[in-house]
């Protein structure tokens, strides 16, 4: 690892010993003849990347049941999640704290410090409270911890030292393994953060999971960004009523073309007798029957009888894959069997999902 002498991350650690993690080397003598940066950056993921290997397996190896614990733990309070930490744990707890919030289970983060000067009176009774300190002995984490001992809000430890003041605390005690921080001087934390952090995303996805969280779930949480656009639903921004185009079994050419023309969607929709979506006829369509009598063609000799569709209450993302996958332009929205709307690339190009 381009030589590099690599301190253990943190100074003791009495959690679980670590388990020998699978190999993670990397080639990188060519690289470092021509690149120390580049040599130095896969040196750090390398160790890193070690790091998640050793968490993995200690999670097969009796790390697992405590995990399991800390998600009973959380699934049976009837108030919030509060993540508290100090320092770069702090700010890991943030990150925790916010993918929970967005991914159904209710929390926030609160500043150990601010804690000891009237946060405390975020916390109630109902919560839980997940406390990261890779240490186990951060002075700021006193206070919340002697709140929770005296109130009995379960507590959940995310740290290295089993044996530390806020492992004997906590109700339940995510002790991560030993592993050497990727920083060459032993003092930045680089994997220990990175197994916090991975530890915090185990949880909200097992929590997401159990509560059977769902797309549509996740979309009310996040309405900006292409996050947002890509979770709009088809109905949200499908073409509907007037701006539809459609045609009857049986309807010359020429009047279908007059329709594609109006209404500017490169495509219309050809509905039976019931009002049922038949088939449908397309730009290609029009060029591959292309002929000086085409006007006074019977529609249905034109059209392709078998057109792709989808559903109103399908999310936006899987119409473009729809799209991109049949390298087509524009989709009929069809709900049992009778054409509702229509979609059109542009259409996710205005909403930011293209």
């Amino acid at each position: 690892m381009s030589g590099r002498k690599l301190p253990l991350a943190g100074e003791q650690c009495y959690g679980l010993a670590m388990t020998a993690a699978p190999s993670t080397k990397v080639d990188t003598s060519v690289t470092e003849t021509r690149s120390p940066a580049i040599a130095s950056a896969l040196s750090t993921l390398e160790t890193e990347a070690a790091g998640l290997a050793a968490l993995i397996a200690a999670v097969g190896n009796g790390l697992g049941e405590a995990f399991e614990a800390a998600v009973a733990t959380i699934l049976g309070a009837k108030g919030r999640v509060i993540v508290t930490g100090m320092g770069k744990s702090g700010h890991v707890a943030r990150k925790i704290a916010a993918t929970l919030a967005s991914t159904g289970t209710p929390a926030h983060y609160v500043h150990p410090a601010e804690a000891s000067h009237g946060d405390l009176g975020m916390v109630a009774p109902e919560d839980v409270i997940i406390g990261l300190s890779w240490s186990g002995e951060t002075a700021e984490l006193r206070d919340i911890v002697d709140y929770a001992l005296r109130f009995d809000v379960p507590l959940i430890a995310i740290t290295s030292n089993r044996e530390s003041a806020l492992a004997r605390a906590a109700r339940v005690v995510l002790a991560l393994p030993l592993s050497p921080e990727a920083c060459p001087l032993g003092l930045a934390p680089t994997t220990s953060t990175l197994m916090q952090l991975a530890m915090g995303d185990a949880l909200a996805v097992a929590l997401l999971e159990s509560r059977g969280f769902t797309a549509k779930d996740f979309r009310t949480f996040h309405p900006g960004g292409k996050l947002g656009a890509n979770l709009k639903f088809v109905r949200d921004v499908m073409r509907a009523g007037e701006a539809l185009p459609l045609a009857r079994s049986g309807a010359l050419m020429g009047e279908v073309l007059v329709e594609m023309s109006a209404k500017g969607l490169g495509c219309v929709a050809v509905l039976d007798g019931d009002g049922r979506l038949a088939g449908i006829v397309t730009d290609g369509d029009l060029r591959r029957h292309m002929a000086n009598d085409l006007p006074s063609r019977p529609v249905d000799a034109i059209m392709s009888r078998s057109p792709k569709t989808i559903r109103p209450d399908q999310m936006v993302s899987e119409a473009l894959r729809l799209l991109n996958t049949a390298k087509i332009t524009a989709l009929m929205v069809v709900e049992d069997g009778r054409p509702v709307g229509a979609i059109h690339i542009h259409d996710l190009l205005h909403v930011g999902v293209a």
